[in-house]
């Protein structure tokens, strides 16, 4: 599964390789409320057709209609704004008087999508740099802490996993837990030492190691964009990796089991020397209560408490009585326990 910007990529090499004019639309800069942030992405193809989205829909449909009136026929990049007026805004529905700033820029075969996908494909993280004046693209390798940027002359986008997430236990629960993950833009690692359970492991864009999990936390230099999600239900994998975890700076250290579990395995924690602050970051039962029960549905519930994490929203469990009777965990044999 690609994320949304990578399949609007995708097609944009498709429809260039087939000889159709079409137009990248970039989401520069908002004001007020916006449906979508800075740097979402559309494509559109000379005959209206469509794939992304920068808004609810409407400036969608504006930019479809002026495409099936006019076709494609900018020379060069534009910087258009949605919204300035409170009947612009109601008319595109842009809530609470939104604006949006958008830069339109039609594609050719120096663009450098092609390159920038095999970049991509290559787990870079790239800055594509747009001459707004003449269309001419640079790429450059980028740092986490780089933004969208926006000047008289040029146009900065970031590309590619922003986020990481290592997963210990290639069992069947990571495997709808990665392809949700890879959706959301993450840069996904499934480590697991057992081979019986990485001979059936298949699932393209993941990287699937073989190290102790331990020594795959140490390796990867886990950092402050970077969640590590603990779901073999063994202590022999999955405690010295949370160890190692936990006195990182991760965003996101979770491990799956009920709350006896959860406690059992924060003793064990306490007895590895890490300080009652560390052990404190760690999330377990693992995900919000959802009242999940299969793998996929386990799956959302573990991305929707990160998401939150990482969005800086407050975690609230309070009042989810019954929690650790009500939540399934995937055991290793694939069953369910309470």
């Amino acid at each position: 599964m690609d994320s949304i910007d990578l399949e609007v990529l995708k097609t944009c090499e498709q429809w260039l390789r087939e000889g159709r004019r079409c137009e990248l639309v970039t989401v520069v800069k908002t004001w007020g409320s916006s449906p979508r942030p800075e740097g979402a992405m559309l494509a559109i193809a000379e005959n209206g057709q469509v794939i992304g989205s920068v808004s609810g829909g409407c400036i969608e449909d504006d930019l479809i209609a002026r495409v099936q009136s006019e076709g494609c026929t900018r020379q060069r990049p534009e910087i258009v704004t949605y919204g300035i007026t409170a009947d612009e805004a109601h008319r595109f529905g842009l809530p609470c008087g939104g604006t949006i700033q958008l830069a339109i820029e039609p594609l050719h075969a120096d663009s450098q999508i092609g390159a920038l996908l095999a970049r991509l494909a290559a787990h870079e993280l790239i800055a594509r740099e747009l001459n707004l004046q003449d269309g001419s693209v640079a790429l450059h390798h980028a740092e986490n802490n780089d933004v969208l940027a926006l000047s008289d002359s040029h146009l900065r986008t970031i590309h590619g996993p922003r986020w990481r997430l290592l997963i210990i236990g290639a069992g069947q629960l990571s495997r709808f837990l990665a392809s949700i993950a890879l959706g959301m833009d993450y840069q996904v690692t499934v480590c697991d030492p057992r081979e019986e359970y990485r001979e059936t492991w298949q699932l393209e864009g993941v990287q699937l190691v073989h190290e102790m999990p331990d020594d795959t936390v140490i390796a990867m230099q886990l950092d402050a964009r970077s969640a590590v999600v603990a779901l073999t239900h063994d202590p022999k994998l999955d405690d010295m990796a949370l160890m190692e975890a936990l006195k990182s700076s991760a965003f996101y250290v979770g491990a799956i089991g009920s709350r006896s579990n959860n406690a059992k395995r924060k003793q064990r924690l306490l007895e590895l020397d890490l300080s009652a602050s560390q052990i404190a970051k760690l999330h377990g039962p693992i995900g919000l209560y959802i009242g999940s029960k299969t793998p996929p549905e386990i799956a959302i519930s573990i991305l929707a408490e990160m998401t939150a994490v990482k969005n800086q929203v407050p975690v609230v469990k309070e009042n989810q009585i019954d929690y650790a009777k009500e939540r399934m965990s995937l055991s290793n044999a694939g069953s369910y326990q309470v």
